[in-house]
């Protein structure tokens, strides 16, 4: 039988416990003959259970995410064949709000004391949301730069067809993407240096600017909306529906064509915000698009969530008319 210690170099137990409590860290001990298991008060608390100086393992596994449960198991039993540390993340539910843990200890029975095994718990809930929130940017940043290859590839080939030398190309060019430059900016947010609000008509025109510049096709994108500020938040939101509608119209709809045309209209109704987004020759619309990639995926998303707000589309043969609702209580945010 193996002994164990009550102090670590110059370290007390006491001083030990004041060293746990303040790394935010629930001790547990599990008997791996009779499946019974032991946390500490914060142990029950990171759980979210009422005390008990006991517990079996399987009580404690029904509160884990279904999702996960199968696969937390089956890697606490691997932890009695396979040496070394060992780390498991988990979802645990806690009524319908959901807490990510870390559970750690030693494997293949290192450190096992009256077969007991020993380790912690740790909430975890913070960094996990923090890795979902990086990978979802991370998504969003490169559907957004393969949406900007997009429009700049749509861009170059309408300047071609519109110029006549190469210089021409050129400075026509450089104009409509250093335009797609500051649309492209007002998607993200803005330095708090900057202020928070934006009119909504200008908001529109600058993200338009690159397909309605002084060339060929000006003049081709009418707006009128009325004259009001939105916040940064709201500005952000409406930024990417805008863009993402350009984008696809850029590579399907009117702006790609010579002869298309996009009026933006807008009007409050029964405290929405009502934008129109109406299309018109452009290329023929045989059949309605699905709308299902995640660009289309993202808008609804967001705008339910952030702006209790919804978008529709509706296929005329003469192209897209797009209709975006946004609760106007919203718009200064």
């Amino acid at each position: 039988m193996n002994n164990i210690d009550t102090s670590v170099g110059d370290w007390s137990v006491q001083q030990l416990q004041l060293a746990v409590q303040a790394a935010c860290v629930a001790l547990w001990r599990w008997n791996v003959d009779d499946n019974s298991f032991y946390m500490d008060r914060r142990g029950f608390d990171l759980w979210g259970l009422q005390w008990s100086t006991k517990l079996e393992f399987e009580q404690l596994s029904a509160h884990i995410h279904p999702a996960d449960r199968d696969r937390v198991r089956a890697a606490f039993v691997a932890t009695r064949s396979v040496s070394g540390p060992y780390e498991i993340d988990f979802r645990i539910m806690l009524g319908d709000a959901i807490r990510w843990i870390s559970a750690r200890g030693q494997g293949a029975d290192e450190g096992i004391v009256d077969r007991t095994m020993f380790g912690v718990f740790l909430d975890v809930t913070g960094r996990k949301q923090a890795e979902e929130g990086h990978e979802l940017l991370a998504g969003e940043m490169s559907h957004r730069v393969k949406n900007l290859l997009a429009i700049a590839s749509s861009l170059t080939a309408l300047t071609a067809q519109s110029c006549h030398s190469v210089e021409e190309m050129t400075k026509d060019l450089m104009r409509r993407l250093s335009a797609l430059g500051r649309a492209h900016d007002l998607v993200r947010p803005l330095p708090a240096s900057q202020g928070n609000a934006a009119l909504l008509g200008d908001l529109i025109t600058v993200l338009l600017a690159p397909y309605d510049d002084l060339g060929a096709f000006s003049d081709r994108i009418r707006v009128a909306v009325p004259r009001m500020g939105v916040g940064e938040q709201t500005a952000n939101i409406l930024a990417m529906v805008i863009h993402e509608l350009a984008t696809n119209s850029a590579k399907h709809g009117a702006l790609s064509s010579q002869e298309g045309a996009l009026a933006i209209t807008g009007a409050i109704q029964d405290e929405q915000l009502i934008i129109t987004w109406a299309e018109t020759g452009g290329p023929v619309v045989s059949e309605q698009p699905t709308m299902s990639g995640f660009g289309s995926q993202m808008l609804v998303r967001i705008l339910e969530a952030e702006l209790a707000g919804s978008i529709t589309y509706d296929w005329q043969p003469t192209g897209l008319v797009a209709t975006v609702s946004v609760r106007t209580s919203s718009l200064p945010n």
